[in-house]
């Protein structure tokens, strides 16, 4: 089936992880704010009072009948259809815990530049910012590193051995994303989570992948989405 993605046109944000995943299945999808009236039939099916499950923000996918929202919940669904996760019911709950502890990661990177609420413009928060960045730096971000690495060691080369899962695509998205925002404090983890960066590459280097981050396809980091690069934050 052609699935349509619903996310915001201008930003790779929470949409990214979906699309990473269907980019790597070679899936038949639309982006389909980024066509003609695209965001306004996003908004509209958001507002939907006939709808007995409408999502309450994007991302979402439809898949025939089917309109699935919240990321790690249309990656278990692509997971199961594309080879993307494991058959048996234990590795699929385990590859969603997983994923799931990547958005806890990912909302953290997000409050960092945004810690007194999203409606406020990051001017207005600056030095609650860098107070958050400086937390996050010396506790979260090596929490977070160090928990994926010591997956990877346990057996690699991806986080459940040796079968890329969609997780496995997230993670490489973490990685771009926090070089990134923070090129100088990677500069300086890197080197503690080298089953990390090595994943990255193995990642980046397969040719659906290879071939989408190549294309115009792919948007570009902006400080619109969840990674910011914002100097006085790279500590």
């Amino acid at each position: 089936m052609r699935y349509e993605l619903y996310y915001w046109p201008s930003i790779q944000g929470r949409g990214e992880y979906v699309r990473l995943a269907l980019e790597e299945a070679g899936a038949d999808y639309i982006d389909v704010a980024r066509r003609g009236s695209g965001t306004a039939r996003m908004m509209a099916m958001m507002s939907d009072k006939r709808s007995d499950t409408p999502p309450f923000a994007p991302p979402f996918l439809k898949a025939g009948k089917l309109v699935i929202g919240q990321t790690a919940n249309i990656l278990l669904y692509l997971g199961g259809r594309h080879r993307l996760a494991p058959k048996a019911e234990a590795g699929r709950l385990w590859v969603h815990q997983l994923q799931l502890t990547i958005a806890d990661f990912v909302v953290e990177i997000h409050d960092i530049h945004h810690p007194l609420g999203p409606t406020l413009y990051f001017e207005d928060q600056r030095p609650a910012a860098k107070r958050r960045t400086r937390e996050f730096r010396d506790e979260r971000l090596p929490k977070f590193l160090d928990y994926f690495e010591g997956l990877i060691d346990r057996g690699g080369p991806y986080l459940t051995g040796r079968r890329l899962t969609y997780a496995d695509l997230s993670l490489f998205q973490i990685v771009e994303g926090l070089r990134y925002a923070f090129p100088r404090t990677m500069k300086r983890f890197e080197r503690n989570v080298p089953g990390m960066i090595a994943l990255h590459g193995r990642v980046a280097e397969r040719p659906n992948i290879a071939a989408y981050l190549a294309s115009d396809r792919r948007i570009a980091f902006n400080e619109d989405g969840i990674f910011r690069h914002y100097k006085a934050l790279d500590l």
